[in-house]
């Protein structure tokens, strides 16, 4: 006998319309999203689907609390040492001797120039007994060098009295008198500001000679009147100023003294010195 199969075999018709259903079914193309535009859908699409592939996590990788040993960053506070008072060290004052047996001797020396030799002659004592008496300073003039050599001593009470005493001589050497110079040692405020015409600017000849002669003015009359309105002193030597004075009043003479080397006329230069005088006026008042 012949066994009969009872499954039904395809036809080739169905088989034709098989194969063009499965051709239709196209598989999509698997892109690799870029950096920032990953998205979790893309990524399941990348992991496999397979769950026995997935590594298992292991009980020892897993995080556990740090105890207190563990941790080396932490820093160890012994709860004990804050609470104890630390007490401040007390030391004494020491000695008006022994500060004075510290301070090393210090000099200086200023250079006197040919044409102030013969004034400091006449003027010797009137310049010598201030540094002494009030300074405390050890003075002397070295006739050798043409200079004048002061150092500290152990009468010397202060330490800026030797750089006053220095400030001193200068002035007296710039061309000061003894008693504007003198200011220099009795205020504290005063200074010393030295420019040349050039610095303003750069004039020659004829030129040069009419705008010393704006500054000086009629047998002095303009220089006067910047002294007494700014309450400063001023020295013409040839083109270099000096101005003695404190800061604000310096800057007042030597603003007027510069629109003087600029060309600006007498009479302007007296009426902002004016307006000026009677500022500073208001202002003591």
């Amino acid at each position: 006998m012949v066994a009969v199969s009872t499954q039904n075999t395809p036809s080739p018709k169905e088989k034709k319309t098989k194969k063009t259903r499965r051709s239709h079914k196209k598989k999509k193309p698997t892109t690799i999203p870029k950096e920032g535009d990953v998205n979790n859908d893309a990524m399941d699409d990348l992991l496999p689907t397979d769950t026995t592939s997935r590594i298992p996590i292991q009980p020892e990788a897993q995080t556990k609390p740090l105890d207190d040993g563990e941790d080396e960053d932490m820093v160890m506070i012994d709860p004990s040492a804050s609470d104890a008072t630390t007490s401040l060290p007390a030391f004494p004052p020491l000695p008006a001797s022994a500060h004075a047996s510290t301070m090393q001797s210090e000099t200086r020396r200023i250079l006197i120039p040919p044409h102030r030799l013969t004034p400091l002659k006449k003027d010797w004592i009137n310049i010598f007994s201030p540094l002494t008496e009030m300074c405390g300073l050890q003075v002397r003039m070295n006739v050798v060098r043409k200079c004048v050599e002061m150092r500290t001593s152990s009468l010397t009470k202060e330490v800026g009295a030797l750089q006053r005493g220095a400030d001193f001589v200068k002035a007296y050497a710039l061309g000061f008198e003894v008693n504007d110079a003198l200011a220099l040692l009795r205020m504290d405020d005063l200074y010393l500001e030295s420019f040349e015409i050039k610095d303003v600017k750069t004039l020659h000849g004829d030129h040069l000679a009419r705008a010393i002669g704006r500054i000086a003015g009629h047998e002095g009359k303009t220089k006067f009147t910047i002294e007494n309105t700014s309450r400063t002193r001023i020295v013409l030597a040839d083109t270099k100023i000096h101005i003695l004075g404190s800061f604000q009043n310096i800057k007042i003479a030597r603003d007027a003294i510069v629109s003087l080397i600029m060309g600006s006329p007498p009479g302007k230069v007296y009426a902002g010195l004016r307006i000026v005088g009677a500022r500073m006026k208001q202002r003591a008042m």
